[in-house]
């Protein structure tokens, strides 16, 4: 029988900020792809983008209507059939830029490394569920979260792609901390990250030093290395208070600004909109991670309570690392824009994730 208690408990300020960043989005990737040109060679893009919305809209209605705790049950075959995805892309995913990262579905490409953070959010939220306690985790009972985010990590890792990687990192490490760590052990781990991080700088690409050196001084090759970030922060300073207006940024239109409609398209947005559409971009992301934290702790469920933090995260990292790349406050990594960057895959997944924000704050009143 139909709880008429769902339709009460519909989370209408998440729709309208959902809403409020698609609309953006659109009105961004309008402007990066020359949109507004019928004969722009890339207006496909944009068109593509409406129906990666579309699809994503669809899934984001089927992940609340769906009980979160079937989703708890089906964690563990979500889990292995998205690793199994990764492995198929090693062997059968296109390769593009260098890397592989996306697999071939007739007509359309996926990119598995995106509905890893997903997986990773499910199984991790389902075995935290039946291991919290207050006195913290131990090491034991950290091995199976490590072996659950190291699986996803080294494939993704692999293709390579070092950006999406450590945002499964980002997302896992979120979770654990919010449930809390002994503190003994809480001290041993940061002491090997430490250790890991430094280790870590021998094993980088050549291309991932130097992303790391420009960002120390992207002076020091204005033309190679630390062209991207020079031109993203020309264009973040020429939008001034308000902006150029749509469809007149220069940056934009004379194509100084590179994956403008990727990973640098708030650059395009920013001068177009200037530092009031800054602030308001910032502004709704702050609320929408607000609003994850708030289902979280309003949720009277274990698992709905760490699968929010969970997906609150993702969206956090996500925005955080990317609004810190483009602005030169962070080394330049291929960690898109929610909701604002083109990339079908990372529209559907973040859709996902908002779908399950809406679905535990719908069943908020259900206790355990």
């Amino acid at each position: 029988m139909f709880d008429r208690r769902l339709i009460q408990n519909f989370d209408w300020p998440l729709l309208c900020i959902t809403l409020a960043l698609s609309f953006l989005g659109l009105v961004s990737l309008h402007s990066a792809v020359g949109a507004g040109a019928l004969s722009s060679p890339q207006r496909i893009l944009y068109l593509k983008q409406w129906i990666w919305y579309g699809a994503g809209w669809l899934a984001m209605t089927a992940c609340f209507l769906i009980d979160y705790k079937r989703i708890e049950r089906w964690g563990v075959p979500i889990y292995a059939f998205i690793n199994l995805l990764l492995v198929a892309v090693l062997f059968f995913g296109r390769y593009v830029g260098g890397s592989r990262r996306w697999l071939g579905l007739g007509p359309i490409s996926i990119q598995p490394s995106e509905m890893a953070k997903i997986a990773v959010i499910i199984i991790l939220a389902r075995y935290y569920a039946r291991v919290v306690r207050s006195e913290g985790l131990t090491v034991r009972e950290l091995i199976l979260p490590f072996v659950f985010t190291a699986v996803p990590f080294a494939l993704i890792v692999k293709q390579p792609d070092l950006g999406t990687a450590m945002m499964v990192f980002l997302i896992a490490a979120t979770m654990t901390l919010y449930i809390k760590i002994e503190r003994k052990t809480l001290i041993c781990l940061a002491l090997i990250a430490v250790l890991a991080g430094g280790m870590g700088w021998f094993y980088l690409k050549d291309y991932q030093k130097q992303r790391i050196m420009t960002f120390m001084n992207p002076g020091r090759d204005p033309l190679g290395a630390g062209y991207h970030i020079i031109q993203s922060k020309i264009a973040i300073g020429s939008g001034m208070l308000t902006g150029k207006g749509v469809l007149r940024g220069t940056q934009n239109t004379l194509s100084f600004l590179p994956e403008q409609h990727t990973d640098f398209i708030f650059s395009v947005f920013a001068e177009e909109w200037g530092f009031m559409g800054g602030i308001l971009t910032h502004l709704l992301f702050l609320m929408l991670i607000i609003r994850g934290l708030n289902i979280a702790y309003n949720c009277k469920n274990v698992f709905g309570i760490v699968l929010s933090v969970g997906v609150t995260a993702v969206i956090f990292w996500q925005a955080f690392i990317n609004l810190g790349m483009v602005m030169g406050l962070m080394p330049v990594v291929g960690v898109p824009l929610p909701l604002i960057s083109y990339g079908g895959s990372s529209v559907l997944t973040i859709m996902i994730c908002i779908g399950l924000l809406m679905n535990v704050s719908m069943r908020r009143f259900i206790l355990d």
